[in-house]
């Protein structure tokens, strides 16, 4: 079985939800269909989550009423069976009504979580019956019987597999499942997300689960860029990256994949592969257990960095003051990107700021602390990148634009630069120009 899963946009209007179908008719075999909300819907029941916290109720009937517009208007014109049709409506009148019922509870993160779950809920079976309209037999299953997963960072990918298989076996055996991305069931056996994004992050972990042949991501994108095409001209489609390289990528920043896509795979040597819901015939990129060639391959970048210096004479260098610090950002369960040390003092990144001012009161008793927001890190990645010939140009960089910090050593495949959020751009652009277009520049030379 392959696992192919649909973002937003792959699903946010009747032609697309219909280009969805001839890809998935195109592919031979058995298929795991991950499915996103429409696009914007989300957006939409996150409003609804705020409306409820402020008490706001004719904004969340105004929301709903506009929810119930635009998916009705999607069935009435992709099915035209007309049973099908009212049974499909019904289902999504009885699924808002339930919305708006979670709606009329006091706010919470549960709360949240259930309001921000039902657009996949709905768009899955619009489009399980869009298909049985069309005599293409499919199942669709709920999510929350089988996506149990306490643990965000590491999911069983077993115990996973052992509900789906269990669920799959008591339906009619059929070429096509359909299933909700996004949904988790969490430890306290409560509805949840994998947070935004993080439908890539259910396709591959269901792919784990059921040991899959392959995992396609369908986007609207043509594969991964070796820059940011939002700001950088003149970027290229990567055919190939290695699990490493790719998961590097996504941490630091690369829109196209969620953050831990990656991790559920890797020992599974199950394949990725990014492909271009409209442009399907395009190779996109394929992402595997081996680098098909070292050197550099891409340039990610990461908003929302935090840098954190801590300045202190007499304790650097003193057993076990790494470990206090360290000890601090893991009791508020705060992530560090970077780090860099020096004999007066270290400097660190962090992408979560809630706890911020706790870790500060903690931190202050260990020496002077600086404080500067609204940094981004621009990750340089490829197989051995040190390596490449081409990857000295990067320091040209410092005659341009200051660096806060640089890191590299903490993997071959990495080399991270520090930079004030105003200056990512101008450093996107600059890396491309020295390290891809001059270097090619040359080679034709």
């Amino acid at each position: 079985m392959r696992v192919m899963k649909f973002g937003g946009t792959s699903v946010g209007s009747v032609e697309s939800i219909n280009n969805v179908k001839n890809i998935i008719q195109s592919k031979d075999g058995k298929k795991l269909l991950v499915l996103s909300a429409m696009s914007g819907v989300t957006n939409e029941l996150v409003s609804i989550s705020e409306a409820i916290k402020s008490g706001d109720q004719k904004e969340i009937d105004v929301i709903i009423q506009r929810l119930k517009e635009r998916h009705e208007s999607a069935i009435n014109e992709l099915i035209q069976d007309q049973e099908i049709r009212s049974s499909t409506i019904a289902f999504i009148n009885e699924t808002l009504a339930q919305l708006k019922q979670t709606s009329g509870n006091a706010y919470s993160e549960k709360i949240y979580s259930e309001t921000v779950t039902y657009g996949e809920t709905m768009l899955t079976y619009i489009f399980s019956k869009y298909l049985e309209s069309l005599n293409i037999q499919n199942q669709w299953l709920d999510a929350k019987e089988f996506m149990y997963v306490s643990n965000l960072e590491n999911p069983d990918t077993r115990a996973v597999g052992e509900r789906f298989t269990r669920l799959i076996k008591s339906k009619p055996e059929s070429d096509i499942y359909i299933t909700q991305g996004f949904v988790r069931i969490d430890k306290n056996n409560e509805i949840s997300t994998l947070k935004r994004g993080g439908s890539d992050y259910s396709a591959t972990i269901l792919g784990a689960s059921i040991n899959a042949e392959e995992v396609q991501i369908w986007t609207d994108i043509d594969g991964l860029h070796n820059n940011d095409p939002r700001y950088v001209e003149n970027t290229h489609r990567i055919s190939e990256l290695s699990f490493e390289e790719a998961a590097e990528l996504a941490y630091f920043g690369a829109k196209i994949l969620h953050p831990q896509t990656i991790s559920p795979v890797i020992d599974r040597d199950i394949p990725i592969f990014l492909k271009n819901t409209f442009t399907p015939d395009s190779q996109g990129t394929r992402i595997s257990p081996e680098a098909k060639e070292k050197g550099l391959k891409a340039i990610s970048a990461k908003d929302g960095i935090t840098a954190i210096k801590i300045k202190s004479n007499r304790m650097l260098m003193a057993h076990g003051f790494l470990r206090k610090i360290f000890d601090v950002f893991d009791n508020y369960e705060t992530a560090i990107d970077m780090i860099t040390t020096s004999e007066i003092a270290i400097s660190l990144t962090i992408d979560d700021d809630r706890n911020l001012d706790k870790i500060l009161e903690e931190l202050d008793s260990y020496g002077e602390i600086t404080v500067e927001k609204n940094h981004s890190i621009i990750c340089i990645v490829g197989e051995s990148v040190i390596e490449d010939k081409q990857t000295y140009r990067l320091f040209e960089l410092l005659n341009d634009i200051p660096v806060r910090m640089i890191s590299y050593g903490g993997s071959n495949n990495n080399i991270s630069l520090l930079v004030d959020t105003q200056n990512k751009i101008a450093t996107l652009r600059k890396l491309n120009e020295k390290l891809f277009i001059q270097n090619k520049s040359a080679q034709v030379v």
